[in-house]
């Protein structure tokens, strides 16, 4: 049966091993903490986005396959996490490629794009602590994907009002020095 114990074991298999780049702490840390960020502030509850925000990364990191998060969860959940998952055969340069990754984001249902910028936020902490020349490029391509998502009409719609807040200060803090 799945549920939420389920959902986490099954990230922690996938990502055994791994670790974050400027933290070394478990990369499940990261999807853990990207989950319970939307629980804490999402204004109503999704469990398919729930459980997507918990696997964001598990296709796209590890060997597991979008027809394993299919028939493991659902094709609900496997819709969420493809729309958070950058397909294998990306081409073109990095400025083509997230053109592309802001274009399929932006078809997203609401709560994927809600979803995403949490995992976003969450990302933005270590790189810009950790890796100061990656943030400076980093923050301007997230710009434009947070536009391309319609992040700000997102936020108001799916996040709870105790979490408003959050979404501006976030904002201040990625257009600081541009």
């Amino acid at each position: 049966m799945v549920n939420l114990d389920y959902v986490r074991m099954y990230a922690r298999q996938a990502h055994e091993g791994q670790v974050r780049k400027y933290t070394g702490e478990p990369y499940v840390d990261h999807c853990y903490a990207v989950g319970q960020l939307y629980q804490s502030w999402c204004a109503e509850m999704d469990q398919s986005a729930l459980y997507a925000a918990i696997l964001h990364d598990t296709v796209e990191d590890t060997q597991v396959t979008m027809s394993e998060i299919q028939t493991q969860f659902g094709d609900r959940v496997a819709e969420y996490v493809w729309y958070l998952t950058k397909p294998e055969d990306f081409v073109g340069d990095r400025a083509q490629r997230k053109a592309l990754d802001g274009a399929r984001l932006a078809l997203a249902p609401e709560v994927v794009r809600f979803v995403k910028i949490i995992d976003i936020m969450h990302n933005a902490k270590s790189i810009r602590e950790h890796d100061p020349d990656k943030w400076s490029t980093w923050r301007v391509e997230m710009i434009k994907l947070l536009d391309a998502m319609k992040s700000e009409s997102v936020w108001k719609s799916q996040a709870g009002h105790w979490a408003q807040t959050k979404y501006t200060k976030f904002i201040a803090e990625l257009i600081d020095g541009l």
